[in-house]
């Protein structure tokens, strides 16, 4: 059967009207070209200072001067800032005050401010709460390292993750996650970099939805980091993947920028750089955010554009 042939072809009744269409198609060609030139390039920071960065600091911050620190980063233009976490005070005095802290802070419109979970407990303390509306799990690609931070091994802490991860979407919660050691553990060195896609896969599957590879104690630089990466993207896009980087040796920028090659837009930093884990000895802080918001300015990012009225 032949197929009727159809004329897409516009025809016109004057002279006028025919250039009028061609100046109008003009017109269409030159915005959406203009559009796609200064389309932004946007990278989310995740400020982890308030939690992260305060944790292992041995003198207790008082619950005033952290409500004042996270307010006034909320007014710097972040949109994603780790206000506390809601762990025992026999581990982390430093945070006893998750509640006071996540109450009276200023919440600013269209910025998150998750709090940090390590099991079923903190999670319903958080529920009870009902001022939190996204937390963040974490675990580890390394046995040693998982054992020494929450007392199981790296597929016994993913099934707790799991559980706690499916609990909290069901209370209408949303979930990060968090992996530590993806380049090197301090107590069994070079991590697997199979194992830390494994658990990536975990976690996005349980239903975070982004999940953050940490080099914990900051040993990682651009090969170490671009190998790792290749590895996990095989089984992650890099739309649900971060990244947290400490500065141990000077190579956090560099590695970010390793990210960003491999299509990475998220980091995780700290104001002022604050920060280091309890169970890694000897690591430095994290990225500091002003740094990295520096960097990503001058790599025409589009990001936090009022930190420098603080600082």
């Amino acid at each position: 059967m032949r197929i009727p042939s159809v004329n897409f072809a516009r025809t016109f009744s004057t002279t006028t009207e025919k250039v009028s269409f061609i100046l109008f198609g003009l017109k269409i060609c030159i915005i959406l070209l203009v559009l796609l030139f200064f389309k932004k390039r946007v990278f989310k920071v995740v400020e982890v200072g308030a939690r992260d960065g305060l944790q292992n600091e041995k003198k207790i911050i008082s619950s005033a001067d952290k409500i004042d620190l996270i307010n006034k980063l909320s007014a710097c233009g972040l949109k994603s800032i780790e206000a506390t976490s809601f762990v025992s005070p026999k581990w982390v005095p430093q945070m006893a005050d998750h509640q006071e802290v996540i109450e009276k802070i200023t919440k600013f419109p269209g910025v998150s401010y998750p709090v940090l979970v390590p099991n079923l407990a903190g999670l319903n303390n958080v529920l009870k709460n009902g001022h939190v509306k996204e937390i963040a799990v974490f675990g580890a690609a390394s046995d040693s390292f998982s054992m020494k931070n929450v007392n199981a091994n790296v597929s016994d802490s993913l099934m707790r993750l799991q559980e706690v991860t499916r609990a909290a979407l069901k209370s209408g919660l949303e979930v990060r996650g968090y992996i530590s050691c993806v380049i090197a553990c301090p107590y069994e060195g070079r991590t697997d970099n199979s194992v830390v896609a494994r658990v990536t896969e975990a976690l996005l599957d349980a239903g975070c939805y982004e999940v953050s590879l940490g080099d914990t104690i900051g040993v990682g630089s651009a090969g170490s980091v671009s190998s790792m990466l290749d590895t996990v993207l095989k089984c992650a896009p890099a739309d649900k993947l971060a990244v947290h980087f400490h500065d141990t040796y000077g190579q956090a920028l560099a590695n970010v920028v390793t990210a960003i090659e491999k299509g990475i837009r998220v980091a995780d930093s700290s104001i002022a750089g604050l920060g280091g884990c309890p169970y890694a000895r000897g690591a430095t802080g994290n990225v500091a955010t002003e740094d990295l918001v520096y960097m990503l300015h001058d790599l025409g990012f589009d990001t936090v554009s009022e930190l420098w009225t603080w600082i």
